[in-house]
């Protein structure tokens, strides 16, 4: 994937550490080392997590202890989060997390080393599946954290904001599956609602945009948006039910 969007300086450097770090502590067993996300699109937030992958041979203790600092510092300056995965373990995680996958093999950049996903990605079949286990699950954990947090509306914003994830990335999959143009996970949230038709949907969509890039909504907020999110949610399982009648 190209990157049409540069990082700032401080990002890009902090990146380039821990790479360089990665190298020296894995050597030859380091495959590629994938950035993905926002911070492969040059999209970056201020609170936007720096996400990458390291594909290796194998995961020896004495490489794991030589990449502990660094990466303890790369998380402390751009909240770097790392993936450690086995390349032969690349199709199964395929599979086994089918969605999130889809977004990476989307939104990735080689940092260093072959591109794992030239010819591997998640089966029709497992994105279905996934897509429906990732918003029923979603659905199931609003419920919950509205009964326990909504009486702290600062907690439930930090909740709606940690939903946008799944949500955009399950929209992005459901779009890909009915064959539709891809689009970045933010955008096909907001293709998908906006063809829901209801505007109480569209002003909840926009509050969580909010909460993502505030941590914070307005007094009074926080309780109708989430439930907006759990209908969001349920309106997207409904759609998802019909993909098993569609034709790839």
């Amino acid at each position: 994937m190209s990157n049409s969007h540069e990082l700032p300086a401080q990002v890009e450097q902090s990146i380039n550490n821990f790479v360089e770090a990665a190298k020296a502590a894995f050597g030859t067993d380091l495959v590629s080392i994938v950035m993905y996300g926002s911070a492969a699109e040059g999209r970056l937030r201020a609170t936007s997590d720096v996400n990458t992958l390291l594909v290796l041979k194998h995961f020896h203790q004495a490489a794991a202890d030589q990449l502990r600092e660094p990466m303890r510092l790369a998380h402390a300056a751009i909240q770097m989060n790392t993936m450690f995965l086995l390349a032969s373990e690349v199709p199964t995680a395929m599979e086994a997390f089918a969605v999130k996958f889809a977004d990476i093999v989307a939104r990735h950049r080689v940092l260093f080393g072959t591109n794992p996903f030239v010819s591997v990605e998640p089966t029709r079949d497992a994105l279905v599946r996934r897509l429906k286990q990732v918003l029923l699950n979603l659905q199931l954990r609003l419920r919950e954290r509205y009964v326990l947090l909504s009486l702290r509306e600062e907690q439930l914003a930090l909740v709606i904001a940690d939903a946008a994830g799944p949500l955009r990335s399950s929209a992005a999959s459901l779009l890909h599956l009915e064959g539709q143009p891809v689009l970045p996970p933010k955008e096909a949230l907001e293709k998908v609602v906006r063809e829901m038709g209801d505007e109480n949907l569209v002003t909840v969509l926009h509050a969580v945009s909010t909460a993502r890039e505030d941590r914070q909504l307005e007094p009074g907020k926080a309780s109708p948006t989430l439930m907006g999110l759990i209908e969001m949610t349920r309106r997207l399982r409904e759609r998802v039910e019909f993909l098993n009648q569609a034709t790839p």
